[in-house]
């Protein structure tokens, strides 16, 4: 059936008209409501107070879900909700990185609020649609496609029984079904998830945009804590925006020609130095596969060891033969980054699409590292299939990887065996037993089903149903919080251990990533320097997800002179440069200080918001052991002289005459003391008390005083 027949089989449920009205210095000042259960539509206006305390994207999202929630909302209650917010200089053309959009949900994995940084287009047209917000609430009864057209003024929810689900397909399908012709397509976006997120919990979104260089509907994905499936649970097919076209100041922001110097500048930083760094518009972030490896931090067999001598089979040389090359990669118009690496004309071997050809997007290093190495598979064909297969089912590379990592330690340890997996041989390097899962969550059968749970569902299974031992699932399931360990290898980096567990919604990377600089590079040796360092950077990319920017063109990409700077971890002149943009943007005149203390409001927000939710204490931060250090006998002797000497020359034990079981003994009580001295010193830095709850004298020193944030710690300050 061709498009115009599968639009032919909608049913409208509601039309809602308004009017667009002119952005004013990056802010419509309303927001769309939308309730699935009612199929109704309303706009909020957003007030003076809203912008200045929580400023926009991710901030806004927080604000908008805890008004929309109870402290015991579920994830799959009709009341949760997803919200999608650009921020105030989402949308710009003439600086790198500015096309993000942020998500926000209660998570089926941790049952705590959830972001995702996203590109795509879908964000900034939704603000030049009207709206600073999209706030999604309720169930359909049946799928439905919510349609935003902002070139008529109208938000359609129509009932769409025949379209596909898995996304690449969809995002064509729904391109050409809403563009007026081929020109049209580029004023298009969709954001789907796909048929594994039916089935799972760590469903995730795909934000299309149209690349009119390749003719060619492409996707970036919102992957973390399963919003993909929270997206599904509400009978969601798709989301579709339109505009009629982007110009260049779209955002009427208060000084452009500012905006455009340092964009500029940046630019030509990018022109004359990447190929130097980090070869980004070459092969993306996959540049970090060889020099992760280098360093002992790339996750192999479940984050038992940090190198593998065939990572030279899948480091970025290798991916950089299967991506497109000389053709410019952004996922927002403008960004100079070209950092988003296709792999066309690909035909997967396995699946509904055997033998089609597909285009993979990616994959990225987080992708390679965990489905990858981490799985001990070392095969580009294969990275690349589980690359399509878990983008166009909707599922997260990230949990993906750790997950099916974890399976496959509890089954060479015994734990799990093949009457339990189906007859999948589930040991490290079987590159067909992760296939065989990844479409087995698609189709919602099998052991695929199970490890779509996630780690935690997966640990409190095998312990409760296999009599498994609790303490060591504890110890090797890495998740914190109940969301799975992004791809690096935080053994011998205490900071990054906190940069992973204190982080509020899970381990991810985008809030603190110190390995380089407290590692590597021995710049915060003391406990009050890695404190500063994670109240620095999580609060300042938090503050790329409040505006809608990328954190890519801050640091992996540096002036020529940064390193002589004082700060060069902070690549000053690009904060610099970012200070000047907001301030260009919204007419105000912040610094850098100012900066983090916006920052600082919503991140404390975001923990009293878990607080509220029965979480955000420091038992919650706690991190499985295998984040600090060996777990096993063939962990501790895979690095058998580092650890030795660092028993001897730091714990001060002589490790001589001592039996493996002490050796790991000893340096285990000595890595949690650590981590337990790293807590006390992070929370009296951000303000928190010893049980990591922000003090009612920080939020008011803030400005975050608000009754409800003061009656909620006070249920827990005693």
């Amino acid at each position: 059936m061709d498009v115009q027949g599968l639009k032919s089989r909608h049913t409208l449920l509601k039309e809602y008209a308004y009017t667009r009205g002119d952005i004013d210095r990056g802010y419509n000042n309303r927001t769309l409501y939308v309730n699935l259960s009612e199929n109704s539509v309303a706009e909020k206006p957003v007030s003076e107070e809203m912008k200045e305390k929580f400023i926009g994207g991710k901030g806004f999202g927080l604000r908008l879900l805890w008004d929309g929630t109870k402290p015991n909302t579920k994830w799959d209650d009709p009341e949760n909700e997803i919200i999608i917010s650009p921020g105030p200089v989402a949308g710009i053309t003439q600086y790198s990185g500015c096309g993000k959009s942020l998500v926000v949900s209660i998570s089926p994995l941790t049952d705590l609020v959830i972001d995702c940084n996203v590109g795509g287009y879908f964000g900034p047209y939704l603000k030049f649609s009207g709206f600073d917000a999209l706030e999604i609430q309720g169930k359909a009864a049946r799928d439905v496609i919510l349609v935003i057209d902002g070139t008529k003024g109208t938000v359609c929810i129509e009932e769409a029984p025949e379209e596909a689900q898995d996304s690449h397909i969809l995002a064509e399908q729904l391109t050409e079904m809403y563009a007026d012709d081929e020109t049209d397509k580029r004023n298009v976006s969709v954001v789907s998830a796909g048929s594994a997120a039916n089935f799972t919990r760590i469903g995730m979104l795909n934000f299309s945009w149209y690349d009119a260089k390749r003719k060619k509907v492409r996707i970036k994905q919102a992957g973390r804590g399963g919003i993909g499936t929270v997206f599904r649970d509400k009978n969601i097919k798709a989301l579709v925006v339109k505009i009629e076209g982007i110009a260049s100041n779209l955002n009427h922001v208060a000084d452009l020609p500012a905006i455009q110097e340092r964009g500029r500048r940046f630019a030509r930083e990018m022109k004359e130095l990447d190929h130097l760094q980090a070869h980004m518009k070459e092969v993306g972030t996959a540049h970090l596969m060889e020099i992760m490896n280098d360093y002992d931090l790339l996750p192999v067999h479940n984050f038992k060891y940090g190198a593998h001598d065939d990572t030279v089979k899948i480091d970025s040389h290798h991916l950089k033969k299967r991506f497109t090359q000389g053709i410019p990669d952004g996922c927002w118009v403008g960004c100079m980054m070209s950092c988003c690496k296709i792999a066309e004309d690909f035909k997967p071997r396995t699946g509904p699409y055997a033998g089609q050809v597909v285009d993979v997007e990616g994959p990225e290093y987080e992708t390679a590292a965990g489905v990858g190495a981490n799985c001990g598979i070392f095969d580009v064909d294969v990275l690349l299939e589980l690359n399509f297969y878990c983008d166009t089912y909707g599922i997260d590379t990230i949990s993906f990887g750790t997950g099916i990592a974890f399976a496959m330690e509890c089954y060479e340890n015994g734990i799990i065996d093949d009457e339990i997996t189906g007859g999948i041989q589930l040991n490290f390097g079987n590159a067909e037993a992760s296939l065989e899962l990844i479409h087995q969550m698609a189709r919602g059968e099998g052991f695929g089903v199970t490890v779509g749970q996630g780690v935690r569902q997966m640990k409190r299974i095998f312990a409760l149903e296999y009599d498994a031992n609790a303490q060591f699932l504890q110890d090797i399931g890495m998740e914190n919080k109940g969301l799975e360990y992004s791809q690096y290898v935080s053994k011998e980096s205490l900071a990054q251990q906190g940069g992973y567990a204190m982080t509020n919604k899970g381990p991810q990377h985008d809030e603190a990533w110190l390995i380089f600089m407290d590692m590597v590079n021995k710049q915060i040796p003391t406990f009050e320097d890695k404190a500063e360092a994670l109240h620095y950077f999580p609060m300042f990319r938090t503050w790329f997800g409040l505006m809608g920017l990328c954190k890519l063109p801050w640091n992996d990409v540096e002036p020529e002179d940064n390193a002589e700077q004082d700060e060069p971890a902070k690549v000053p002149e690009h904060v610099d440069n970012y200070v000047t943009v907001y301030n260009s943007v919204t007419g105000k005149n912040i610094d850098k200080r100012e900066l983090i203390r916006q920052s600082e409001r919503v991140y404390n927000f975001q923990r009293v918001f878990n607080l509220r939710r029965g979480y955000g204490r420091r038992e919650h931060d706690a991190q499985p052991y295998r984040a600090a250090g060996p777990v096993t006998m063939e962990e501790y002797e895979s690095r058998l002289e580092r650890y030795d000497q660092q028993m001897k020359e730091i714990i001060g034990v002589d490790p001589e005459g001592k039996t493996p079981e002490e050796k790991l003994a000893i340096t285990r009580e000595y890595r949690e003391g650590l981590y337990e001295k790293l807590l006390d010193a992070v929370y009296k830095r951000r303000g928190w008390s010893r049980d990591g709850i922000p003090t009612i004298e920080h939020l008011q020193s803030i400005g975050m005083d608000l009754p409800e944030l003061i009656d909620t710690v006070k249920l827990y300050l005693g």
